[in-house]
């Protein structure tokens, strides 16, 4: 079966335009015009992917998105926003959304970044089982599942590649740019900035101390490095 996508935005324009090039490409479309027709609908149809529209009457992109996440759910999240301005950006990210588009933007763009998230996922649901132990911290890469001391801990699909990245290359320091080239590819159009974002949310999750953490360094004026435990 084609991936099924729901298109949640309040601009009649906007949801045809977007749904007439996922159906060319392929994919299975579904619609909601605001955040609560959107909620109902996530829970009920089960997409592979959410566009989902900062601004929507009721409960906005931002709510709905908070909600999937605080209810466990992973659905992958491209935010739309209106205007180009970092605020709306990075409190996207913060929130859970695993990208971003800015209006306007080329039908292009949009099926690539879709493209792109949707392979992330599928290459997670067909992963070989596989566990990854540093210290009291366990990761199943085939579940997007982390565990520290027996505890799960939820991560956004993005968050947990970052992780992933991060732990396959032990010891090794890497920088913004690389770190952006292999997460958001070729096709993103942003600053490093949305690096140090998920870096700080990552280690939210994961360190018993954020503001003094065990695993996630920090290499000035180079980028990050996962330090395993000695």
């Amino acid at each position: 079966m084609p991936p099924r996508i729901l298109v949640v935005d309040d601009e009649d324009v906007i949801v045809k335009l977007v749904s007439y090039n996922l159906k060319k490409e392929g994919f299975e479309v579904i619609t909601a015009g605001d955040g609560q027709e959107a909620w109902e609908k996530i829970r009920q149809e089960k997409p592979d992917l959410v566009i989902l529209d900062v601004m929507l009457p009721g409960m906005d992109g931002f709510s709905l998105c908070r909600l999937l996440r605080q209810e466990k759910m992973m659905t992958p999240v491209l935010m739309l926003t209106a205007k180009d301005e970092e605020i709306d950006r990075v409190l996207g990210l913060e929130i859970g959304a695993d990208d971003y588009l800015t209006k306007p933007f080329s039908p292009r763009e949009l099926i690539a970044r879709v493209r792109a998230i949707l392979r992330r996922t599928g290459e997670r649901r067909t992963g070989q089982e596989e566990q990854l132990e540093f210290g009291e911290l366990v990761v199943y890469p085939a579940r997007y599942e982390v565990r520290r001391g027996g505890e799960q801990i939820e991560l956004t699909p993005r968050e947990f590649e970052l992780l992933l990245l991060l732990l396959r290359n032990a010891g090794l320091v890497m920088s913004r740019e690389y770190i952006l080239q292999k997460l958001w590819g070729d096709d993103f159009y942003g600053d490093d900035r949305v690096v140090d974002v998920h870096i700080r949310h990552l280690r939210e999750k994961i360190e018993r101390e954020p503001g003094n953490p065990v695993y996630i360094k920090t290499v000035r004026g180079v980028g990050y490095k996962f330090q395993p435990p000695e």
